[in-house]
């Protein structure tokens, strides 16, 4: 277990009306510099389905899938000592500081993906913030109990965010 830093910088834009927070980036999504990296997260799939839009493959495209749907994502972490990618793992969290995003976009509603992402959203960032989150089922792969279609069933509430 060591220190680690986020290193992915959040995406989102003045558009952007939703956020989406996980907990931390996984391995993969570390050593890949972009987020949902493991190939067999299911985050990307639920995303383009919900939005009925083509399945993105590269960075860029997952960038602009995102901005065109005015979806912010980040993390609730900035540093923590984790284990790989294991979530219950994580220690000595020091959280985000969600500013920059919630100053520049017109964040409508904030998601979490996950039950870590909501709980520590819930200790750390709420008491600074104020801000209710909605709590989203995981879509790691170490979720595999919660099949696509309910989680395509409990995402749906993203979209429901715009009208």
């Amino acid at each position: 277990m060591g220190k680690v830093i986020h290193p992915i910088s959040p995406i989102y834009d003045k558009d952007s009306g939703i956020l989406i927070l996980g907990s931390f980036p996984s391995v993969k999504s570390r050593e890949g510099e972009f987020f949902y990296h493991h190939p067999q997260n299911r985050f990307w799939r639920v995303i383009s389905t919900l939005f009925e839009d083509a399945l993105p493959h590269t960075i860029a495209e997952k960038r602009v899938l995102l901005l065109n749907h005015h979806i912010a994502v980040w993390d609730v972490i900035q540093s923590c000592e984790i284990t790989g990618s294991s979530d219950s793992s994580i220690r000595d969290i020091i959280p985000n500081d969600l500013s920059p995003v919630l100053d520049t976009a017109d964040i409508k509603q904030i998601f979490t993906n996950g039950n870590t992402a909501t709980d520590l959203y819930k200790k750390y960032i709420l008491p600074i913030n104020g801000r209710e989150s909605i709590g989203l089922p995981s879509t790691s792969p170490a979720n595999a109990g919660c099949s696509i279609d309910r989680l395509l069933e409990a995402w749906s509430r993203i979209t429901h965010s715009f009208t």
